[in-house]
């Protein structure tokens, strides 16, 4: 309750109105029956027509109570259920906007967006149901009960019998599906992970020709989840049967002992009718509570995977931020004495013992095989990550030291997967600065050379994008992203392999908008070309975590062996095409 008393708060006046109007309904429940009892007993009995009406008519406006009471409560369970749900809701991803590489891997993006939906969804459907029953099951269970004992003490003794054996049932059938449930939820993630994982990479699968395989995948994941379903509602639907059997049962033992009493003159008829009635309504009470039971098991099964995200101790915080009000002013970058692991317990460094300095307005081009580090050496500057050992410093602060949204917003990023999002290119644009203007935005454009082939669109810059920008070519897609950086008018600005796909003459041109439009922002490239990075001011060469070559290019061809290789290696191809 600490932790949800924050969405109860807004709307506090819905969780207390929901259950009270319910109380309307169970009042009118209890008392319909001893009226009929009347009417029967003095009505009928005496063949009195007027009083027959009179407890018709209060009958009738009981029943009008009892509708408004119902209608009302159920509007006020509504609504401190959705409005619970989605404050929650809104905490959770912003729990999850939180969350460094390493949680959101930890994770999965398949579970994550099942918590935020799906488990959300059950434990906003238990307070509904709760909010609807948690006062109206009890109090007619009770009402019910004091009823018949009115009634005929001997006759309700009945109830001494059924009721804890019913409640042992319900207990066991709980004990049985929470772990069901729990494990149906978790198949859930892993048929949500995979239809995700096809979807974000139709293209591919088309490409290979591997829609029988995707879908072979698919079909085993589906009918995991049809398995642990049925396996977890099968106690859904033995519950009602069982309750069913109850409730005749025990009717039948009331009308034959009721049946005895009327024959011995010690009962009326109205009553037995009144008494039997109760009796459904005890057992039809039992019945609320235990689907309300059954719901709390797979709701709780959900709230405990709710929990494991809000309860996640997010490793990227600004809580030791020695100076949370820094900003990045110049560009000074400095790796002291830095390796890093991405398992901590691994012997295998992705950086080992980095010192590096980089001045302010430098372009620095970084170049190395495959999984040498390069991208990880450039992460650690927004601090996407931690250090191990050692300090990486900008403008001679530890980024440790920056508060997160400082850091981050003085420098640019463009990954090696290029992302756009649905909406116009202008919009996507904007992501850089959301107060730019279209002189702005057309000035980063040009820069990336992407001007040129938006001005073609049909709608230039109010083309919609699909999601992921799947309408436009790999290389303008590359372009856009790069407009999107340099719009953020950063003081660093890295790209990460982000001009693989443009063009030669194109990618020249963006170096040389770089050295006057960006002439006082630090660049670090990262490129497979050489010809990339040939100009750059020095160039890292990276092999396995280390930095085995630091200079220009003239340099590095006559003093590192690792760029000679790549050099002439990339220089034979060209010839050779």
């Amino acid at each position: 309750m600490k932790r949800y008393g924050k969405y109860i708060r807004p709307c506090w006046y819905a969780f207390i109105l929901g259950p009270l109007l319910m109380l309307t309904e169970v009042a009118g429940e209890v008392l319909l029956p001893s009226f009929m009892a009347d009417i029967i007993n003095v009505g009928a009995a005496n063949h009195d027509v007027g009083y027959i009406l009179q407890k018709g008519m209060i009958m009738i406006l009981t029943a009008f109570i009892m509708m408004a009471g119902g209608v009302g409560g159920a509007w006020f369970a509504s609504v401190a259920a959705i409005n619970f749900g989605t404050g929650l809701r809104k905490d959770a991803f912003k729990k999850i906007q939180t969350f460094s590489f390493s949680e959101i891997d930890r994770f999965s993006t398949g579970s994550l967006v099942t918590r935020l939906t799906n488990d959300i969804t059950q434990v906003q459907n238990l307070i509904m149901m709760a909010l609807r029953m948690m006062l109206r099951a009890p109090g007619m269970l009770i009402g019910a009960i004091i009823m018949a004992f009115l009634m005929d003490r001997e006759l309700a003794a009945v109830f001494l019998i059924v009721l804890p054996v019913m409640t042992v049932v319900i207990l066991l059938l709980l004990r049985i599906a929470y772990p069901r449930f729990e494990f149906m939820q978790k198949k859930l993630d892993a048929l949500n992970s995979n239809i995700q994982e096809v979807l974000t990479n139709v293209r591919v699968i088309k490409s290979f020709v591997r829609e029988d395989y995707e879908s072979a995948r698919f079909e085993k994941s589906n009918a995991e989840l049809k398995e642990s379903s049925l396996n977890a509602f099968k106690i859904a639907v033995a519950q009602m049967p069982l309750m069913m059997l109850f409730m005749n049962l025990t009717t039948l033992v009331v009308v034959w002992l009721g049946g005895n009493q009327i024959l011995g003159g010690k009962m009326q008829v109205g009553d037995l009718t009144a008494f039997t009635t109760y009796i459904v309504q005890v057992l039809m009470s039992l019945m609320m509570l235990a689907m309300v039971f059954l719901q709390s098991s797979r709701a709780f099964a959900s709230g405990r995977r709710i929990n494991e995200v809000m309860d996640t101790k997010v490793s990227l915080t600004d809580d030791h931020a020695a100076y949370p009000e820094a900003v990045v002013k110049n560009g000074k970058i400095e790796f002291q004495n830095v390796s890093f692991r991405y398992y901590k317990d691994s012997a295998e460094k992705v950086l080992d013992q980095i010192n590096l300095t980089i001045e302010p307005g430098q372009m620095i081009g970084i170049i190395g095989s495959t999984g040498c580090g390069k991208t990880t050496l450039v992460s650690m500057i927004p601090r996407l990550y931690d250090v191990d050992e050692g300090k990486v410093l900008v403008d001679g602060i530890d980024v440790r030291d920056y508060s997160l949204n400082h850091l981050r917003e003085g420098v640019g990023m463009v990954l090696q997967k290029n992302v756009l999002f649905s909406g116009t290119i202008e919009e996507n644009l904007q992501w850089g600065d959301e107060n730019a203007d279209k002189d702005q935005i057309r000035e980063a454009a040009e820069s990336a050379q992407a001007e040129g082939f938006i001005q073609k669109l049909a709608d230039g810059y109010d083309t919609e994008l699909g999601q992921g920008g799947v309408n436009v070519s790999g290389g303008q897609k590359q372009r856009l992203c790069i407009a999107r950086a340099l719009l953020k008018r950063p003081k660093i600005l890295i790209l990460d392999d982000s001009t693989s796909a443009v063009d030669t003459a194109t990618e020249a041109r963006i170096r040389e908008a770089f050295s006057t439009t960006l002439k006082e922002t630090t660049k670090l490239i990262i490129a497979q070309r050489i010809g990339s990075v040939m100009e750059a001011d020095q160039i890292i060469v990276m092999d396995g975590g280390k930095i085995v070559g630091l200079g220009k290019h003239e340099a590095l061809l006559e003093t590192c062996k690792a760029y000679q290789e790549i050099y002439d290696s990339q220089m034979k191809k060209e010839v050779i095409a």
